[in-house]
């Protein structure tokens, strides 16, 4: 019995010194994680959800903080981003899904153009398709080019987002209060990277996600311009002033903050002035 514990305990004791020194090596061992450019979205991450290393935001990836989502306005109406409040005198020159394997995937957004074509739209004012907070103004990669985005609180509690790309000019800060209607930037081309037009789209989510404008699943985008109307985007007599935009013209609302419980009986008052 002695001599087959002796002969089996070197090979024991080698196996054990094995399994220890693996297991040391796997505890020391600094992972190796793919970037964080590789992220599609939020819902779908083939990298893990980790802060950048180097400190810097990436902008495709940001969730609304409560104070943000407590300034967020409910959107009582909606009307297009360019041309008349329906749309009149714009026409879509790329909609929403349509296939373009030359860039990747399927359009996220639809492509708003004035009805001359080209660049004859370019610096024509792009409009807030409903009363909503700017949650991001600036310029995220040379594809997209300037970019206003505006959050908007729906009846039932859901927040949409709606972005407007390739801008010219954008004339609304970060963190600013706007009414439906409102100029929010001109038309552009995405510093000279595409013909003039407008790329418009409307995602659900709660926090501000760049990614690409081609993809092979909608994920949190939905079809923009029929979104629209079947929330009820009218025009005419039926499409009443947005109070919002009313009491921001008239300064009664701090442009970087805005509780709309304590201004509606104000607002309603205006309302009725305006009939």
């Amino acid at each position: 019995m002695n001599r087959k514990l002796a002969r089996w305990l070197p090979t024991v004791l080698a196996v054990a010194l094995l399994i220890a020194i693996i297991e040391k090596l796997v505890r020391n061992r600094t992972p190796t994680l793919p970037p964080l450019s590789t992220l599609v979205s939020f819902q779908d991450a083939d990298a893990p959800l980790t802060m950048p290393a180097d400190g810097k935001p990436d902008f495709r990836f940001d969730w609304f903080s409560a104070p943000v989502r407590a300034q967020i306005p409910r959107a009582l109406r909606f009307s297009a981003p360019m041309g008349s409040e329906s749309g009149a005198l714009t026409y879509n020159a790329q909609r929403f899904w349509d296939d373009n394997p030359g860039r990747g995937g399927h359009h996220t957004g639809d492509d708003i153009n004035g009805i001359g074509g080209m660049n004859t739209d370019r610096g024509d004012p792009v409009f807030a398709v409903a009363d909503g907070l700017v949650v991001f103004a600036g310029e995220p990669s040379p594809g997209w080019g300037r970019i206003v985005i505006l959050a908007h609180r729906l009846a039932d509690g859901r927040v949409l987002q709606s972005y407007y790309a390739h801008l010219d000019q954008i004339v609304v800060p970060l963190g600013r209060l706007v009414g439906r209607s409102e100029r929010i930037g001109a038309v552009g081309t995405a510093n000279d990277n595409y013909p003039a037009h407008l790329h418009f789209e409307l995602r659900e989510a709660m926090g501000v996600a760049i990614t690409g404008a081609y993809r092979d699943r909608p994920l949190d985008c939905l079809p923009p311009m029929k979104t629209l109307a079947s929330l009820g985007m009218t025009s005419g007599p039926d499409l009443m002033p947005s109070p919002l935009a009313i009491l921001l013209r008239r300064g009664e609302v701090d442009l970087g903050g805005f509780e709309f419980g304590g201004n509606i009986g104000r607002a309603a008052e205006i309302l009725e002035k305006t009939k």
